[in-house]
């Protein structure tokens, strides 16, 4: 730690001790010029919502840049290099990475198709439409206006003006991704378009509605069929207009004989009902739920709602990203892009143990296959990569013998010491040892007799063994009959 001398000399507020000599390097905005903003009618309807729920979502899953195993499923390590740096990271000298995805899904949405587009790298020519390799340092999101054989023109903000501008880069090194629920949310006369042309129509009733109107019908007295009476009947109308506009309460006065009739009643119609229907089914298309908003789903909602909804966005994220931005060469030594969502977020620790157990104690899954999935890495230990139960003592190599652990035969004898005696227990005991040794000395004398038939030796060692147990089973329980028969008598004497 620097003393308190040196600290002194550079220690600094950003309010004392110097003038300000920033100089601005571009123009000021009262709001973000870099952010993407809705179409107006999707921005004031409830689909914002929609939009915003799934784009947090997404951007909760990790994106990274990995190098595979031999095979290309499970992950090695971390590539840490500026592209894992942007996708993790920083993209951009304004946003984090969660800002950059939910910007990125939110345009997605709006648009259709959204195009990345590579600011800041390092290449040999500026051109990238010219070489495979370039090292990505800084990304943007763009709107595509026009298409090309093998360019587009993107409106993407420049972070060195200050303003929007329209490029055209390169099809090869940007990233084209187009909505996965394109003909849900983007088609003219799909399920979103025609519940937000319900939704308008809804606002521009209550709207009017609203809007201050009184619409009344002013009868009076007489016949308007004459031009005279057409105009006095007007005045009539203007008069009661100017008597409610200038009093400080609204009250105006009319004659005894004209009468009044208000017509702002509630117009009955289906509107409301429709946006009902058509919302419950683009939920359902999209698998979303009432509860999943409200953060009241269970667990099966929750599953449903990540595979149906999430997935196929961030797959086609990590899709794109690899084919555009990873080489040939870089895809053959085994880089990818990979997105890794902790299936075990929401779940209690004491159940992600359980899991983990059962699925590596039936023999299901390795333990590294197990750290693959919850996005770890993988174990150097070459026990991790075997499909074995750990909780169960593993088979030893061939020739190898396990000695019978002492007092095995002991802790069976101590649980039915009420049934059997001393005498009794140190009998089974000798006969256990020596069936061993007879077990043993048949294995060996087997592999020495190598050259007879092996399936017809192995036979005739079971029927032995079977035999000679078979019998000391029946001696056992024929004496433990009789000596208990024995010492019930003496009991009863």
């Amino acid at each position: 730690m620097a003393n308190f001398a040196e600290r002194f000399k550079r220690s600094w507020n950003v309010f004392m001790g110097r003038d300000q000599t920033y100089s601005y390097d571009g123009p000021g905005f009262g709001m973000r010029p870099d952010r993407m903003q809705f179409r107006s009618y999707n921005a004031k309807s409830v689909i914002a919502s929609i939009y915003n729920r799934i784009a947090v979502d997404v951007a909760s899953v990790t994106f990274n840049h990995v190098r595979m195993n031999e095979d290309d499923e499970n992950m090695e390590s971390i590539i840490k290099d500026s592209l894992n740096e942007v996708l993790t990271l920083s993209p951009n000298k304004d946003q984090t990475a969660i800002e950059f995805f939910i910007d990125a899904v939110q345009t997605m949405f709006d648009e259709g198709t959204i195009a990345v587009v590579p600011i800041d790298y390092d290449s040999t020519t500026p051109d990238l439409s010219k070489t495979d390799s370039f090292t990505i340092n800084s990304v943007r999101i763009g709107r595509i206006t026009q298409w090309f054989p093998s360019y587009v023109r993107v409106d993407v903000y420049d972070d060195n003006s200050g303003y929007r501008r329209e490029i055209t880069v390169p099809k090869k090194s940007t990233a084209i991704i187009e909505n996965p629920f394109y003909s849900i949310m983007n088609e003219p006369n799909s399920q979103l378009q025609r519940l937000l042309r319900v939704l308008n129509q809804i606002d521009r009733t209550n709207e009017q509605n609203s809007s201050g109107k009184l619409d009344l019908i002013l009868q009076l007295p007489y016949s308007i069929k004459s031009s005279a009476r057409k105009i006095e009947a007007e005045n009539r109308r203007k008069d009661i207009e100017q008597q409610l506009m200038g009093a400080q309460y609204g009250i105006a006065y009319v004659d005894g004989t004209e009468r009044i009739t208000q017509l702002n009643r509630a117009v009955e119609n289906n509107l409301w009902t429709q946006a009902k229907d058509l919302q419950a089914d683009l939920y359902n298309q999209l698998g979303l739920t009432k509860e999943i908003f409200e953060g009241t789903a269970n667990e099966a909602a929750m599953l449903n709602y990540q595979s149906r909804t999430i997935e196929p966005i961030a797959s086609a994220f990590a899709m794109e990203f690899n084919r555009k931005w990873l080489s040939k060469t870089a895809r053959t030594q085994h880089q990818a892009i990979r997105y890794y969502k902790d299936p075990f977020k929401l779940v209690p620790v004491g159940q992600i143990a359980d899991i983990a157990d059962k699925f590596t104690r039936n023999e299901i899954l390795s333990s590294n296959e197990l750290r693959s999935i919850i996005g770890r890495k993988p174990s150097n230990d070459p026990k991790a990569d075997q499909l074995i139960n750990s909780n169960l003592n593993q088979a030893k190599e061939p020739g190898m013998t396990s000695p019978v652990p002492s007092g095995s035969v002991s802790d069976l004898s101590g649980n039915s010491s009420e049934m059997m005696d001393s005498s009794r227990i140190q009998n089974a005991q000798a006969w256990l040892n020596q069936i061993g040794t007879q077990s043993v000395d048949s294995v060996e004398n087997g592999e020495e007799s190598a050259k007879l038939d092996h399936s017809e030796q192995l036979d005739g060692i079971v029927a032995d063994l079977l035999d000679s147990v078979e019998k000391e089973i029946d001696s056992i329980i024929s004496d433990y009959l009789s000596g208990g028969g024995e010492e019930n008598d003496e009991n009863a004497e």
